[in-house]
């Protein structure tokens, strides 16, 4: 996704990733200390690319939750906690506990470790900001007066946006398109198929990253069921190139 307003940037890199912090005021250095500091954190506990991380450890069998240090246990506890309330509203479309290797939170934990940088950036004195993750878009405030937008880059078309949205607090786009063959579906153990963008929006980015993955993986019964959500919107684009939205999802005008 592409994301309008915001003059002042910074860029972390984490979490194989780019995370850019940006603000229409200046940045302070302190608060995106602390805020880079948040995610650096997650990707020291949750990188199922590090072997050695606590999350692959866990994974491997090579250690128990009570063996980890009481704060990396609790923070994973904490994750694998909205992992479970994210697979029961998606109905079992998002499930972390059916991948192969054991339980992988990865759908979640970038959308919940930005959640957090953007909090941090709140508490530290930043009223207006957006915390975009790769994708994964968290924002606080409304630049000069207006809300946040984020552009959906066409799935077919590199170069054109697909839809611009509304975000008055977080955003997530997933599909198959840049990394075919990636997304599993828990109830069959296959590729899914038949949607090749879908975009949810929301007031929490690791459910709203969570629930874009799921409607990417179930396409039209959880377009309906994230409709039914309070405060949630869905958007997707079918392999047919059909467009399709549901709840509150706010377009404006690219």
């Amino acid at each position: 996704m592409i994301p309008s307003g915001g003059r002042f940037w910074h860029v972390e890199p984490v979490m194989g990733t780019m995370v850019g912090i940006r603000s229409p005021d200046p940045l302070r250095e302190d608060a995106v200390a602390a805020a880079a500091a948040v995610l650096h954190d997650a990707d020291r506990v949750f990188s199922v690319w590090n072997p050695d991380s606590p999350m692959s450890r866990l994974r491997a069998g090579r250690t128990a939750m009570d063996d980890l240090a009481p704060d990396d246990a609790a923070t994973i506890r904490s994750v694998l906690d909205r992992c479970a309330v994210a697979c029961e509203l998606s109905e079992g479309a998002f499930d972390p506990w059916s991948l192969p290797g054991g339980v992988d939170p990865t759908g979640l934990v970038k959308g919940w470790a930005v959640g957090r940088a953007r909090q941090v950036l709140v508490e530290g004195g930043h009223d207006t900001v957006m915390v975009n993750g790769g994708g994964d878009i968290a924002v606080a405030g409304r630049p000069d007066g207006r809300s946040w937008r984020a552009g959906i880059r066409h799935p077919m078309q590199p170069t054109q946006l697909a839809a611009v949205v509304e975000v008055t607090a977080a955003v997530a786009t997933s599909g198959n398109y840049e990394r075919p063959g990636e997304l599993l579906d828990p109830a069959t153990g296959r590729t899914a198929r038949g949607v090749i963008s879908a975009t949810v929006t929301g007031p929490e980015l690791d459910l709203v990253d969570a629930l874009a993955t799921a409607l990417a993986v179930r396409g039209g019964p959880m377009l309906e069921a994230i409709g039914g959500l309070v405060g949630y919107g869905a958007y997707l684009i079918s392999d047919e190139g059909r467009h399709y939205a549901s709840g509150t999802m706010t377009f404006a005008t690219p």
